[in-house]
């Protein structure tokens, strides 16, 4: 948007906002399942998927064994918020059945409580009964792609065990949101999708309310770079952001290079999204992030 434009955007959001009496105060934490997490600072996220088919390939670990390694690694690294997930959701994929998806999870959800009893875990699920059998693991947390469309009981099961939920802005679905997606005003109409879900979730009781935009999810490059460009607009709902641009599309077709290759740019965007209000980061690389969230305390504590 051109300063004019986001001007007389802003202005229309916030007579939108007033009619619609939004109303949610600051969250500075959340608390899910006995843990609570303070948004003293950036939070990262670890990503570790039991999937055979990740767009990033080092992102995939064959062996137990090796989502053990990897879930030791990021811990050393200084990971908050470990997300675990066990469907594919790359542009393309073909959701898998629930009975697959949690014999994918178990053993991974089970391991990592046992071994790591203080740690944060989010499962990145949109099916009620995978949270269900999963609460009593010791989860956190449920981070959705679907905003609460592929299980009508969803959100019903997280305000029974009072969960932090992560609300994701999706058009389309995960094998076809690819396919020209189109928007007449990206902004705003993600804007308005988190107000209107917002209050449905307020009304089922949900309070820890977590909002992605949803980098790759049914948006072209252009539209992910004008999210990017005016990712603090959302700052007026209160809620903590979370980013997901690690590796992804809008970096590696943009520079003609492959998702592992993409290290340096998932950086920068990871700084910007930082310096324009993301909270939380959903990465495959902690370390790079943990300088990132070190570089940016030490910027915003200047005095």
């Amino acid at each position: 948007m051109y300063k004019a434009e986001l001007e007389n955007y802003n202005k229309c959001l916030c007579f939108r906002l007033k009619i619609k009496n939004y109303k949610v105060d600051l969250i500075k934490t959340i608390e899910g399942n006995g843990k609570l997490l303070c948004f003293d600072s950036i939070k990262i996220m670890g990503i570790l998927n039991s999937t055979p088919d990740s767009f990033y390939t080092h992102n995939l670990y064959p062996e137990f064994k090796d989502k053990q390694k990897q879930i030791n690694r990021f811990v050393q690294e200084g990971v908050d918020i470990l997300d675990l997930g066990a469907v594919s959701t790359r542009p393309g994929a073909t959701l898998i059945d629930a009975e697959e998806e949690w014999n994918r999870l178990k053993p991974v959800l089970e391991w990592t409580r046992k071994e790591f009893p203080d740690i944060f875990i989010s499962i990145d699920t949109f099916r009620s009964e995978i949270v269900e059998k999963a609460f009593d693991l010791g989860i956190n947390m449920v981070n959705d792609i679907s905003a609460g469309k592929y299980d009508k009981n969803l959100w019903d099961t997280l305000a029974k065990y009072q969960l932090p939920y992560v609300l994701m802005h999706m058009q389309g679905d995960p094998a076809t949101m690819q396919e020209k997606p189109h928007y007449e005003n990206i902004q705003q109409e993600i804007m308005d999708y988190f107000l209107e879900n917002i209050y449905k979730l307020q009304s089922k009781g949900i309070k820890d309310i977590i909002l992605d935009p949803g980098f790759g999810f049914g948006k072209n490059k252009t539209h992910n770079y004008e999210l990017l460009h005016n990712l603090d607009s959302f700052s007026v709902l209160n809620t903590p952001i979370l980013v997901g641009l690690s590796r992804k599309t809008m970096l590696y077709e943009l520079l003609g290079k492959k998702p592992d290759e993409v290290l340096n740019a998932s950086t920068v965007v990871h700084t910007i999204a930082a310096l324009k209000g993301a909270t939380i980061f959903r990465v495959h690389d902690v370390d790079a992030m943990n300088d990132v969230k070190i570089i940016i305390n030490q910027f915003k504590n200047f005095r």
